[in-house]
């Protein structure tokens, strides 16, 4: 199983709406990197659901649960959407702030890739934040 973590705006998607739905179709991502990923996800990894822009905080852990398929918000081919549903929302959030002080995180994507909307989380980085968060 793999780690990742996708990122929405709380005011466009929310951990809380995600909950409401109980299922989404992360699509809309139009970044190259962003795209390899998607196609990477399998049923069954685990995601951290990410508030940016407001907030800046890890708030979630959601499930792969439909494998990278064609995109329908695009006639273009090229672009792929998954789906995810809720697990557990965090204990407490995990904000960005707490993430760049822990030096055992200063690898992490969303450190050093700050604007990519979906990325990898390894396992140790996995670990790490579920603790802060109180799980």
């Amino acid at each position: 199983m793999s780690h990742w973590l996708v990122k929405s705006e709380p005011d466009v998607y929310s951990w809380d709406q995600l909950v409401k739905d109980k299922h989404t179709r992360w699509d809309g991502i139009r970044n190259y990197a962003a795209r390899l990923h998607l196609r990477t996800m399998k049923t069954g990894d685990e995601v951290f659901f990410y508030h940016s822009n407001k907030g800046t905080e890890i708030v979630g852990i959601a499930a792969v649960v439909k494998e990278a398929y064609p995109d329908p918000t695009t006639e273009d081919p090229a672009w792929f959407a998954v789906d995810i549903k809720p697990v557990k929302k965090l204990k407490q959030p995990v904000t960005l702030e707490q993430i760049k002080k822990e030096k055992k995180l200063a690898n992490m994507a969303l450190v050093r890739i700050s604007r990519l909307s979906v990325q990898p989380v390894s396992e140790e980085e996995w670990h790490l934040i579920l603790k802060m968060g109180g799980l």
